[in-house]
């Protein structure tokens, strides 16, 4: 690969009705990779969440990678699977896809708080962008968890 930064990534956002076949099996390959098999984790990766999801995709000419998604839970939205792929970390990759997970909540639901399950390693991370540790932490699928919130987007940015 040569060196990509950050400013290079074309960013997509799209609904689960409008990815293509081949934006699809990316998404899967690279959350598989990430959560799975680099994880060592056995869990269903592929659940129900998926078909009502906004998907935020990041590509590198026509390598995906990065990715998240973010869909609402009752009275909060969330997101997950957040993941740059290793080829583009220590880029500020990280830090993008972060604003764009941030502007599909504001653009999409931003009336509502923010509800995270963050793995206990990178709850410093989303410190940054403004979320709270709530409670003790547990395991979820296998790896520690914390939960975090966050208050609702257009409040935030009207402050």
């Amino acid at each position: 690969m040569t060196q990509t930064s950050a400013k290079q990534i074309k960013w997509r956002q799209k609904f689960f009705s409008e990815l293509t076949n081949t934006e699809l099996f990316d998404l899967y390959k690279l959350r598989v990779a990430t959560f799975v098999v680099a994880q060592k984790r056995i869990y269903q990766e592929v659940d129900e969440q998926d078909p009502v999801a906004i998907h935020i995709l990041g590509y590198d000419g026509d390598e995906l990678v990065a990715y998240s998604r973010v869909f609402r839970t009752g009275d909060t939205v969330t997101f997950g699977r957040v993941v740059t792929a290793q080829s583009h970390r220590g880029i500020g990759l990280g830090n993008d896809l972060m604003r764009e997970i941030m502007t599909a909540i504001k653009v999409n639901f931003g009336q509502l708080p923010v509800e995270i399950e963050a793995q206990i390693q990178v709850q410093g991370y989303y410190k940054k962008f403004d979320f709270d540790v709530v409670g003790e932490p547990f395991i979820f699928n296998s790896t520690p968890h914390i939960k975090m919130v966050h208050k609702p987007v257009y409040a935030a940015v009207q402050n």
